[in-house]
């Protein structure tokens, strides 16, 4: 299996806690990352070890007491699991006997902890996230096309042949459904949401019409909202916002909802057997998809702090990605796939980019000469996002 050098690297100076979706390698990274010193790994994946931590949460501190200089760090595997465990690790991390060890939690799930007493140890664990690669971690292992039908898992990347990747991404969704959604108890009726996960990816980056969701669904609207916040809960994809400079009146228009990876969308989309090329619409449209992941991913790495968003006018003209960035001035961005996108294909960013004020405009492309057209720089989507400060 390929190894990757990861972007993210939580400070070691505290404890902390890595969420990322299943598979986006947070125990890989865990061991490299702390290989150097002495750790104890407490796997709650295990259904034996889930079982005695559940029974018994206490026992963490028992092992902790008996023996407080062992590790340098413990690693506790999706702590969503136990969520009882936290107090104890609370307890631990509060009580001055203890100057080690350290804790790094990993979880798949926030929902529960946001729930829980423990409400993510007050501060006092710093918070990371993972999640599949980026073209910069995968370094000489990219490749946009393979990006574009199969993803960025890292898993994805050991396997031999298209048959195996298609057979992973499969189950990849029904494990998703089993262990993160029915074993949690996030849903009455599994039937429907596994409708619903279909018609989302479906859906995904269109303006969300929750609505018509919930009817080609089969229920109601309020359950379309939170099924849509289970995706969001168990890190399987995030809003983009509607571009407002009004906060409150962002929440007003709808937003639109990616999936946080290109092959699994595909996978529950159906489409798998359907090959992406260039040029075709679905290249475009997963080409789009990429653009704003890389950019989502990266900024959360690098804790640019940077606000993404969108930009429709009520006759259907669209900015793809708005990007506020503090300090510097607003970057109203189009994506297109194709590799000689026409001066044309941004007559409508031009037009209206006089409503935003201080602006910069860019067209991020596979372009690979650079050109300048009315004030709108067209740029190789690499560079462009380096221009942009990612």
């Amino acid at each position: 299996m390929a190894n990757f050098e990861r972007t993210s690297k939580p400070l070691k100076t505290n404890s902390f806690f890595l969420f990322g979706a299943r598979g986006v390698g947070k125990t890989s990274l865990l061991r490299s990352y702390l290989a150097s010193h002495s750790v104890r790994e407490i796997n709650l994946l295990d259904k034996f070890v889930e079982d005695q931590y559940s029974r018994n949460p206490d026992q963490l501190m028992r092992e902790v007491e008996v023996s407080p200089s062992a590790h340098e760090w413990i690693v506790i595997d999706e702590i969503q699991k136990v969520p009882k465990l936290l107090d104890v690790v609370h307890n631990i991390l509060e009580n001055p006997r203890f100057k080690s060890p350290k804790f790094a939690l990993t979880g798949s799930s926030a929902r529960k902890l946001r729930k829980g007493s423990a409400n993510l140890l007050a501060g006092r664990a710093f918070v990371y996230n993972l999640f599949p690669l980026t073209h910069v971690e995968m370094g000489d292992h990219f490749n946009l096309g393979f990006t574009l039908n199969w993803g960025s898992l890292p898993r994805i990347f050991s396997l031999p042949d298209d048959e195996s990747r298609q057979e992973y991404l499969r189950s990849y969704v029904i494990t998703y459904l089993k262990e993160e959604v029915w074993a949690e108890h996030l849903v009455d009726d599994l039937d429907p949401f596994r409708y619903f996960v279909e018609v989302a990816a479906q859906t995904n980056g269109t303006t969300v019409n929750f609505a018509k969701i919930a009817a080609d669904v089969g229920i109601n609207e309020k359950t379309a909202k939170r099924y849509f916040e289970i995706l969001e809960d168990t890190l399987l994809g995030f809003f983009l916002e509607s571009f407002h400079k009004s906060i409150r009146k962002r929440q007003h228009v709808s937003p639109k909802f990616y999936l946080f990876d290109i092959g699994v969308t595909r996978s529950l989309a159906r489409l798998l057997k359907q090959v992406v090329i260039s040029p075709s619409g679905p290249y475009g449209l997963a080409f789009e998809h990429f653009i704003i992941a890389e950019c989502y991913r990266i900024n959360d790495y690098k804790r640019l702090d940077f606000r993404f968003s969108y930009f429709r006018t009520k006759d259907g003209a669209e900015i793809d990605l708005i990007i506020e960035r503090p300090g510097q001035p607003l970057a109203l961005i189009e994506i297109k796939s194709s590799e000689n996108p026409g001066d044309d294909s941004v007559g409508h960013l031009v037009r209206l980019r006089k409503e935003f004020g201080p602006c910069e405009c860019y067209c991020l492309s596979n372009i690979r000469i650079p050109k300048l057209v009315d004030g709108v720089r067209f740029l190789n989507w690499r560079d462009g996002l380096v221009e942009l400060g990612f």
